[in-house]
């Protein structure tokens, strides 16, 4: 992989820009996104809860709140805002409500979390678009301002790389 650990970073650095997606187990999730251009790294963790610093077994009760998630830093200016969201939409099914698969309950579901305006305006317009063109009946992915981002453990991060199989 080209990227960097993801232990390599306390902070987003001031040349990246970063989105925080849910869908599903984050081990799969976070694996997808290892080839897009720009990436600089990815860090999964747990975000939309009302629990600080939550632990696995915590979000795993479905009682945080928080959904498991990977964020996505990429270097500005050298990735694709249409490459990201179809890595998002294409592996999960974002017309289940909290589940993805054998994978059930609210840390599951689909969600991303966005920064600013301009990407909020993206998601929307995608939505409606696969909706409109009949490629998804009704999509409920929830969009979100990002606000707190909990690390998750660190035998999480970089999951199938660490546990080849």
């Amino acid at each position: 992989m080209s990227f960097l650990k993801h232990n390599s970073y306390k902070e987003v650095p001031m040349d990246c820009e970063y989105i925080t997606f849910g869908m599903g187990c984050f081990w799969g999730a976070e694996k997808r996104f290892w080839e897009v251009k720009g990436l600089k790294t990815t860090v999964v963790g747990y975000s939309g809860g009302k629990t600080d610093n939550p632990t696995y077994e915590e979000v795993c009760s479905g009682q945080t709140g928080h959904a498991e998630v990977v964020r996505v830093i990429l270097e500005k200016k050298k990735f694709s805002w249409d490459e990201l969201f179809q890595i998002f939409w294409e592996p999960h099914d974002p017309t289940q409500l909290n589940r993805q698969g054998n994978d059930i309950g609210p840390q599951y579901r689909s969600i991303i979390f966005f920064n600013k305006k301009n990407e909020f305006d993206l998601i929307e317009k995608i939505i409606n678009e696969m909706e409109r063109d009949g490629i998804y009946e009704k999509i409920v992915t929830e969009t979100e301002p990002f606000q707190k981002f909990y690390k998750a453990e660190d035998y999480h991060q970089n999951y199938y790389e660490n546990n080849p199989k």
